[in-house]
């Protein structure tokens, strides 16, 4: 089998696993005031402490959550209060759902988001709650933060940063470039499933969207997984080869598109990882089968539900149109190798060369 879905979740890391399986054995209950739970405490507070110097934020401004889909409903119910709230037209889902009347921010071609319209909207709209991604988890296209940032500032809105894409991949300090707060999911680097955080700005008040015990100082109620915890800290840092991994997927890029594939977002700064093609005429769902068949994981830029391909809202709001059902995204995990690549291209080529003799044939 050949992984090829870093964007849905990386392969586990060593040192998160080994982490993860310490944290385990230790046991205990980090808001008990016994020796074990005194242990558990140490673990969940070191973890806070890497990934606060990792993120350059302070330790008391790191929100443990059970991922980012969380964190992003908690900076949005914490931080969009009275706000209007505007989010790009290409957010993940779990931004859509946690603000469903915000205003969408229109995104160019290349699907980076209009600046000229956010400053519109900001100036419709002052004091907004301004919700972007660094990285589209289905292209991998880079927003540009910094200028998003200082027009928010210009205008006293908030900018939320849904990071989870970029985080382990891309050596931005969103806090520096102006965010407010920005959410990472530990599996997306790495490390185990269940755990995530959202960072914030100093003194920024995080009411808790999820109450209980008044764990994480009253900003979010209940037990904390401290394994998954722990393996996202162990994680968080650890080399990642962009240059090499940014290598192979060019080659991957420039190939399919000799077999007829369009590139999406090629246009755009991209994480290094991220590739999605479009294989016209072909549907997503289609690829993705027999590309699996071939031994390949990839995913789909579009969500498959009961036979039916709705298509990728991303590549809509790009102006794909009929390409928005035919894309697949190929995301290179941390450990990928040449083989993967070699493996990837024989199988795409033979499935594009059966996309054509089945076209139609003109007269």
């Amino acid at each position: 089998m050949i992984y090829l879905d870093a964007n849905a979740t990386e392969p586990l890391r060593p040192e998160a696993r080994d982490a993860a399986l310490a944290t385990m054995e230790t046991g205990g209950n980090p808001s008990s005031v016994h020796q074990a739970g005194r242990a558990a405490r140490k673990i969940l507070e070191a973890a806070r402490e890497r990934v606060a110097d990792l993120t350059h934020a302070r330790p008391a401004d790191v929100v443990f959550c059970a991922g980012a889909t969380e964190a992003n409903a908690l900076a949005i119910h914490a931080l969009g209060a009275g706000r209007s709230v505007l989010i790009g037209a290409t957010e993940h889902d779990a931004i859509r759902a946690a603000a469903p009347h915000a205003l969408p921010l229109p995104v160019h071609p290349n699907g980076q988001v209009d600046l000229v319209a956010l400053q519109a909207h900001l100036t419709a709209h002052p004091g907004a709650l301004v919700c972007l991604m660094a990285a589209n988890n289905e292209t991998g296209v880079l927003h540009d933060i910094e200028s998003a940032a200082k027009l928010c500032a210009e205008a006293g809105a908030l900018l939320h940063v849904d990071a989870v894409q970029a985080v382990g991949r891309c050596n931005q300090d969103w806090l520096a470039l102006g965010a407010a707060s920005f959410a990472l999911s530990g599996h997306k680097f790495g490390g185990p499933p269940g755990a995530g955080a959202l960072v914030t700005r100093p003194y920024l008040e995080i009411k808790a969207l999820i109450r209980g015990g008044g764990q994480e100082l009253g900003r979010r109620g209940g037990t904390p997984a401290l394994p998954a915890i722990a393996g996202l800290a162990a994680a968080l840092g650890k080399p990642y080869f962009a240059g090499q991994i940014a290598a192979w997927r060019d080659e991957i890029e420039a190939f399919c598109v000799t077999q007829g594939a369009v590139s999406v977002g090629a246009g755009a700064p991209r994480l290094p990882n991220t590739l999605c093609l479009a294989l016209p005429g072909v549907r997503a769902d289609i690829q993705l089968i027999t590309l699996d068949m071939a031994g390949i994981c990839v995913s789909s830029g579009s969500a498959c539900s009961s036979g039916k391909v709705t298509a990728s809202h991303v590549l809509l709001a790009m102006g794909l149109g009929d390409l928005a059902g035919q894309a697949i995204r190929v995301s290179l995990p941390w450990n990928a190798e040449a083989a993967m690549v070699l493996k990837f291209k024989a199988a795409y080529e033979a499935m594009a060369r059966r996309a054509l003799r089945s076209a139609p044939q003109s007269a």
